[in-house]
């Protein structure tokens, strides 16, 4: 079970469930990539609700490194997600909103 209070998830990517999680190093990361100069700007950034296919992955290639995977972005970008692009922006949703602890509308 993922650990909620620490921000992690549970997802069916590339057909086993994983746990992703926004750790520090992976926010680090992720800010870097897209030129955010603090957390609050990557969180606007992500408010902003304007992903890309590419973004989907660099987010989703983040959680999967932060809960200990040893994947890169090409690999995730070839796995597959149940319900395929909307289901790629539900991960990264819920793995947004499990890291800056607000409720994701794609939560149930």
């Amino acid at each position: 079970m993922p650990n909620h209070h620490r921000g992690e998830i549970e997802a069916e990517i590339g057909g086993a469930r994983r746990r992703l999680v926004l750790t520090l190093g992976a926010l680090a990361e992720l800010a870097a990539v897209f030129g955010a100069d603090d957390l609050v700007a990557l969180a606007e950034r992500f408010d902003a609700g304007r992903l890309k296919a590419r973004d989907l992955v660099r987010i989703i290639g983040a959680g999967l490194r932060g809960a200990g995977e040893a994947v890169t972005d090409d690999e995730v970008a070839r796995m597959d997600v149940e319900g395929g692009a909307p289901g790629y922006v539900r991960v990264a949703a819920d793995l947004i909103a499990a890291t800056f602890g607000v409720a994701s509308e794609t939560s149930a």
